[in-house]
């Protein structure tokens, strides 16, 4: 190579370095101000939910017959049930209900659905198609009727409640998996893998797996406010969490009858489903931004 050639390449310029993450997370923060409140008040909620003992000294079953429905007050700064037991220790501890029921069962869905949708797409052919059809089948029924039925086969309580809606979100992972590595397989990353001999588990698990997690945290962090909400459904029909434990949903279930006479009752509940389903909205949308490789 001529010495002016050599000169002229050490004069080319080269593509900055990408930021961190936690980096790129402080400037879509910046730029986005409601993805970054939405991701505080999901991590308040977390840790509402993990520390309810500490937070409440109040037995949120504890019933108080002298202070049946009582407005807010001091004691009480979210008013008490037709039981007289305290609405802020109730709306506390249903808020580990409720994190619970929407964590784990997407996680679940992820448990199930990644790998389905993962072999689906890599072997394609008549696996694929099986495998496909199935999950057309499974998705004929509308989510929230087959967390219904799947409650009502397996019996009432929140563990059968996060199971059924765990498997009611499955399908979506299969199909989105699915067309994730379809679209991986096409890249050149892959395609040098496997002229290099690895085989179709390292190909899956160490080239094609890692470069699909980020849309995959993202779909995550959308179903978990559908699924919270299936959750606070499934008790309000008597489907989920038994009474006298706390759920947001059980509570809206007492309120009803007291809409008029002590709205409180429905209003704390319903606001924290609100703004938890809203804040986990917020949160994935900041999150792609922080993930996608093109926001630099």
């Amino acid at each position: 190579m001529p010495p002016e050639a050599a000169y002229a390449l050490t004069l080319e310029p080269t593509a900055p370095p990408r930021p961190g993450l936690l980096r790129r997370s402080l400037d879509v923060g910046r730029r986005r101000p409601p993805a970054l409140i939405g991701g505080v008040v999901v991590l308040l909620f977390a840790v509402m939910a993990i520390g309810a003992p500490w937070i409440v000294s109040v037995d949120p079953s504890q019933a108080d017959w002298k202070q049946v429905r009582k407005p807010p007050n001091w004691a009480h700064p979210f008013g008490t049930d037709d039981l007289g037991r305290d609405g802020l220790a109730r709306v506390v501890w249903g808020t580990r209900i409720s994190m619970q029921a929407g964590v784990f069962s997407i996680l679940l869905a992820i448990g199930v659905g990644v790998p389905l949708g993962l072999i689906a797409g890599y072997y394609r052919g008549p696996l694929d198609q099986a495998l496909m059809r199935l999950t057309d089948a499974w998705l004929a029924f509308p989510f929230l009727i087959l967390a219904i039925g799947l409650v009502t086969i397996l019996g009432a309580s929140l563990t059968n409640a996060t199971l059924a809606i765990g498997l009611g979100a499955t399908p979506a992972y299969i199909r989105l998996t699915r067309g994730l590595v379809l679209s991986a397989q096409e890249e050149d990353y892959v395609q040098g893998a496997r002229a290099l001999g690895a085989g179709d588990f390292r190909v899956m698990g160490r080239h094609i797996l890692p470069n699909i997690v980020s849309a995959l945290l993202v779909q995550a962090t959308v179903q978990i406010p559908t699924a919270i909400i299936a959750e606070a459904v499934l008790s309000f029909l008597g489907l989920g969490v038994q009474p006298p434990a706390p759920s947001w949903g059980t509570m809206l279930n007492a309120a009803q009858q007291f809409l008029e006479s002590a709205p409180w009752m429905a209003f704390w509940p319903g606001l924290a489903i609100f703004v938890l389903a809203l804040s986990f909205n917020l949160a994935g949308d900041g999150l792609r931004d922080v993930l996608d490789p093109r926001d630099s």
